[in-house]
């Protein structure tokens, strides 16, 4: 594969992981009241009222991935049909489609136009890629802001920080009835969420495995945007941090819209060489 396909491989494989307010009015910065303190249970409860649901999203994006200090610019199109599809297009130059993705609850396809190669596995091939576990509802809730809506939220302890809500919990495990046969040892081992205390918007949100090397996946949300009524970020960060390497991937969208009639074309020419295992393809 060569060295855009593997770019864009990497950037995809980690799409699938805080706000400060001040105002200033003239010279004078505003002072804003401390915030009360409030239970985890109605914190949970707000997060969850003021959450984006939608049924379709689609926006174009630039990104810029960066790992051991090396940058690489791309852009493109993400369409989302929720709970089902996950659709990405990159462009490095001039508007000419290279790499193509659709993830699906179950699956992962990817189709390269620069090598003429193709991929299609079960999902949890992205596991294998990353090291990490990782399911489709939470690679759509880090792209849109939102919490997973398929794990337990009974167990979050309250606090406030810097300003915002702060919401812990450990081993925060998949809700029983949405568990799959090969799903079922599938938890978070350590989740911290920070909520604006205006919008109950996530603002960040840390992922930690302590007992693997430190390992660390960090997400930040910013640009929030009010389409069609409802407030989305426009600018995401994501950073993974291990022993061994720092990963950042800084995403921008750009003309959002919601709930638009979308396709999610995923066809493979006739005559592309198909792949078992993408690093081989190297």
């Amino acid at each position: 594969m060569n060295k855009w396909a593997g770019k864009y491989l990497w950037l995809c494989a980690v799409f699938f992981a805080a706000l400060s307010i001040t105002s200033c009015t003239g010279s004078r910065k505003a002072v804003r009241e401390p915030i009360k303190e409030q239970g985890a249970e109605y914190l949970v409860k707000k997060l969850k009222e003021n959450e984006l649901k939608f049924h379709q999203f689609s926006a174009k994006f630039s990104a810029t991935y960066t790992v051991d200090q090396k940058k690489t610019n791309v852009s493109g199109n993400l369409r989302i049909a929720y709970d089902s599809i996950i659709w990405i297009a990159i462009t490095p130059a001039l508007g000419i489609e290279a790499v193509r993705f659709m993830l699906t609850p179950d699956s992962i396809k990817y189709l390269n136009r620069l090598n003429n190669t193709f991929l299609v596995q079960n999902f949890s091939y992205v596991n294998q890629l990353l090291n990490k576990t990782l399911d489709y509802d939470m690679a759509q809730s880090f792209l849109m802001g939102n919490d997973f809506s398929l794990y337990e939220s009974n167990t979050f302890r309250a606090s406030v920080e810097n300003q915002q809500y702060k919401l812990i919990t450990e081993n925060r495990r998949k809700i029983r009835r949405n568990v799959r046969r090969s799903d079922d040892d599938i938890s978070i081992p350590l989740q911290t969420i920070w909520l604006d205390p205006e919008t109950f918007k996530i603002s960040k949100v840390l992922l930690k495995e302590a007992e693997r090397d430190n390992r660390k996946f960090i997400a930040t949300y910013e640009g929030f945007e009010n389409v069609e009524g409802k407030t989305i970020p426009s600018v995401l960060d994501f950073k993974i941090e291990t022993a061994e390497k720092k990963v950042r991937i800084k995403i921008e969208f750009t003309k959002m819209q919601l709930d638009q009639e979308l396709t999610f074309p995923f066809r493979i020419p006739e005559g592309y060489k198909e792949l078992k295992d993408l690093q081989s393809a190297k």
